[in-house]
């Protein structure tokens, strides 16, 4: 089993961006800690950031000619307004996890939309870090019990 962990603008700058909201953690250990959980389930993690829209659009098509099982999103600031993400979710058709460090509900009123969850088959948000354990263990479960898309 396969799972994509995309990451969207400025999750690069965890354990500096607003550690008040985000935490300490950084981007490279926040990888770590997923890549260690999933080794020891037999998951395969592959890992893609971008501060970029299109990158992210274009990351996304490529999971479904690699095969990917699954994929886990946290799209940052795009969450509220990329419709472009949201449709290259749904032309892929894999199982996808929406995740946000925050708990994007209790922010900003432009926050609180994220037009990118009806793509997703469960959106996680207010788990901090452990929100990504938590999206792998329903995309792994969810392959064990033969769902697809």
């Amino acid at each position: 089993m396969k799972l994509v962990i995309i990451n969207g603008p400025n999750m690069n700058m965890l354990g500096i961006r607003e550690p008040g909201i985000y935490g300490n953690t950084t981007y490279d250990a926040l990888c770590a800690m997923i890549r260690a959980y999933c080794a020891e389930k037999g998951v395969e993690t592959d890992f893609f950031q971008s501060n970029g829209e299109g990158e992210i659009v274009t990351r996304i098509h490529e999971c479904y000619f690699e095969k990917a099982d699954g994929i886990i999103i946290n799209p940052a600031a795009y969450t509220h307004y990329s419709y472009a993400i949201y449709d290259a979710l749904k032309t892929v058709s894999i199982p996808t996890v929406e995740v946000h460090i925050s708990d994007i509900e209790k922010r900003e009123d432009f926050r609180r939309n994220s037009v990118i969850t009806p793509a997703c088959v469960a959106r996680i948000a207010g788990e901090g870090v452990n929100g990504y354990l938590h999206a792998a263990d329903i995309l792994t479960k969810r392959c064990a019990n033969g769902h697809q898309g």
